[in-house]
């Protein structure tokens, strides 16, 4: 790394106590949540929002979109949406001389940062309509393939409490998710200020921070972050230990996961833990960084099996016992 990229990431932090700044006007609390979602997007990832409704989801989205002077668009997913409301469609139309052509009408995919809201709510392929545009950045019509507007961010809600009517995503469609994020309540006194912001006349405007191709740079800059050998080690073993048919995969893996996490995890662990360190202002990720976002990375790649479920047991609760043991000096209370 360069003195270039040195300065470039100290820019990085100052850019990211400017956007929670920004953000604070009008999201209160919220910060972590703030935080985990500046990573996936600094890291080119995308993210999994789940929380109950009423939490500012849309929101912070939709703020961010403003003080990045990115282009934004909500879709909400519903049983009867179809793919190209989602990609866009070609529509016959009568030009001068009578003669008649398609033109191509695109869709809402076509934005800068995307907030699919309720995801789960529609049959699989409209799901499927995502899975192209997230990995490959682009989408395909009447097959033509055109390329989305860079940089290009997708945030997908789930509510976690009304599951009738709802279509689970598949796991090949989790896995695209760099990040699974738990939005929680906030806390009594953060309601107080809530209520007491949006029932009055406060109308707050909001400061551009950053430019598109600025994001752009950044994302490039977390590539070349370099990474000790020790970080990238602690790092796929930590996901070779969620199989359960691998040989260091400790006995409550092996009983309580069908499946484990797959390489994408190990690229997105490393890729977190990169941009973590950037954000803080530091020039290579410790393996504390890639605690910080391993429940993240993991939680939506865990399959857990019947005994599991029937004791209760969440993926964040699997996490902390597969830390400990990993190495016992380390402390899992660093991922809460």
């Amino acid at each position: 790394m360069d003195k270039k990229d040195e300065r470039l990431i100290e820019r990085l932090a100052e850019t990211k106590s400017a956007i929670e700044s920004e953000l604070g006007k009008i999201i209160v609390g919220q910060k972590k949540v703030i935080e985990e979602i500046l990573l996936a997007l600094f890291a080119n990832g995308h993210v999994l929002l789940i929380g109950v409704p009423g939490l500012a989801k849309t929101m912070i989205v939709n703020c961010l979109a403003q003080i990045l002077d990115l282009s934004f668009k909500r879709i909400q997913f519903t049983p009867d949406l179809m793919p190209s409301d989602i990609t866009g469609t070609e529509i016959l139309e009568e030009k001068t001389g009578g003669k008649r052509d398609f033109r191509f009408v695109p869709g809402p995919i076509f934005a800068n940062i995307i907030l699919a809201d309720e995801i789960n709510r529609t049959p699989p392929k409209t799901q499927a309509a995502l899975l192209e545009a997230m990995q490959e950045r682009r989408v395909t019509v009447a097959g033509r393939s055109m390329d989305l507007p860079l940089p290009f961010f997708v945030l997908a809600t789930q509510n976690p409490i009304e599951q009738e009517g709802t279509y689970p995503l598949p796991e090949a469609q989790l896995d695209r998710f760099m990040f699974n994020i738990l939005i929680d309540y906030p806390s009594k006194a953060e309601e107080k200020r809530i209520v007491s912001l949006t029932t009055s006349a406060y109308e707050p405007k909001l400061n551009k921070v950053l430019k598109r191709d600025e994001i752009l740079r950044f994302q490039a800059l977390i590539r070349r972050v370099p990474v000790a050998d020790e970080v990238l080690e602690f790092s796929v073993e930590l996901v070779n230990r969620t199989r359960p048919d691998h040989e260091s995969a400790p006995d409550f893996i092996k009983d309580y996961l069908w499946w484990g996490a797959g390489p994408r995890a190990s690229q997105y662990l490393i890729l977190g833990a990169k941009t973590y360190a950037a954000l803080s202002g530091r020039y290579t990720p410790l393996r504390s960084d890639v605690l910080r976002v391993a429940k993240l990375v993991l939680r939506h790649r865990l399959i857990l099996n019947f005994k599991a479920q029937a004791e209760g047991l969440k993926p964040d609760t699997i996490i902390d016992r597969l830390i400990a043991s990993l190495d016992e000096g380390l402390n899992p209370s660093i991922l809460r």
